[in-house]
């Protein structure tokens, strides 16, 4: 199923985002990946300065959002996301990784990576432990992105890691396998996607969850024919959002007894019946993963959405410019 979700935000706030663009089980769409801009304003940034006076004067370097937002609980999976509004040099990458700092209640061993030259991700090497309080400061005064622009604000967010929920989801067993705090809780039974449209396999930290979305096939360039039987407009409820291509756990109308019994599959999404939806729906929560396996799609982009944990430890410190660390104590 599809549908698109966008809007902007203020180039001067420093926000939060659920990932935004188009979404909804866009199984066949493009494989290429894409960063969002979506999200609610976190508060103002702190005091503005202006740059050293050592510094070319210029339009400032600005951060556009930081996820996830102050005050939330997130799952194990979650990195934390920085998007900033302008392009950063790559020569400068370094140097701004430097000034982001992250401080944690336990020591926890992870490092920045970069998807293209606005968004930088830092997250742990393995999953974050329960309960580890997060502050990340992004001291961005004085420090340029490369290409003459310098930043006037900082900012800080903190966050807290709630329980480890997991779900493990196999397409050829038709079951997922909820698990909290390593304690096994429900199997459920699922479809995924069809041959045409297959799942994305892989690790994805749930994006965000909203108890209806409207999906629709044009959105997510299916089909826009309403003859086509690949046609649909419909609006569903109790949708966990994986992918920012399009990826949902959910319930379909199209498909309301998923199992190994049914041979329906659907345009790429995770199909729940509707009280499993439900309970789902109600488990988890940003940054929990959901872990896909036994479809004959790629991987998800690790930027397509929050898809970190796709990438090998030695993959993201290739993306990073100043290598792994251990954060501060907080």
């Amino acid at each position: 199923m599809g549908r698109r979700r966008g809007g902007g935000i203020g180039i001067a706030l420093v926000t939060v985002a659920a990932l935004a663009g188009v979404s909804a089980c866009g199984g066949g769409g493009s494989d290429s990946a894409a960063s969002g801009d979506d999200g609610k304003a976190s508060g103002k940034p702190s005091a503005s300065a202006s740059p050293s006076p050592t510094k070319p004067k210029g339009p400032p370097m600005l951060l556009e959002t930081i996820t996830p937002q102050t005050g939330t609980t997130v799952g194990v999976a979650m990195p934390v996301s920085v998007v900033f509004t302008d392009p950063v040099a790559a020569k400068a990458r370094a140097a701004v990784e430097k000034h982001m700092k992250v401080s944690t209640s336990q020591p926890v061993e992870g490092a920045w990576h970069w998807f293209g030259d606005k968004r930088a991700d830092w997250r742990p090497k393995e999953y974050w432990p329960s309960g580890t309080k997060v502050k990340v400061v992004a001291d961005m005064e004085g420090v340029g992105n490369g290409n003459g622009r310098y930043g006037v604000h900082s900012y800080t967010h903190t966050f807290k890691v709630g329980d480890d929920v997991r779900a493990d989801v196999s397409v050829s067993g038709h079951t997922m396998k909820v698990t909290k705090n390593g304690a096994a809780v429900r199997t459920l039974s699922i479809n995924a996607g069809s041959a045409e449209y297959p799942t994305w396999n892989g690790t994805m930290a749930v994006i965000d969850k909203q108890k209806e979305v409207h999906m629709t096939s044009c959105s997510v360039g299916i089909s826009c024919d309403k003859g086509n039987p690949n046609y649909y407009d419909l609006t569903l409820p109790w949708d966990v959002h994986l992918t920012q291509s399009g990826t949902y756990v959910h319930y379909s109308t199209g498909d309301p007894n998923p199992g190994s019994g049914s041979a329906r599959g659907s345009h790429g999404c995770v199909h729940l019946s509707i009280s499993d939806a439900k309970w789902f729906y109600g488990q988890v929560k940003q940054g929990d993963p959901v872990t896909i396996t036994g479809s004959p799609r790629a991987k998800a982009p690790a930027d397509n959405g929050y898809a970190a944990f796709n990438l090998s430890w030695e993959q993201w410190l290739a993306g990073s410019g100043s290598g792994e660390g251990t954060t501060a104590a907080l």
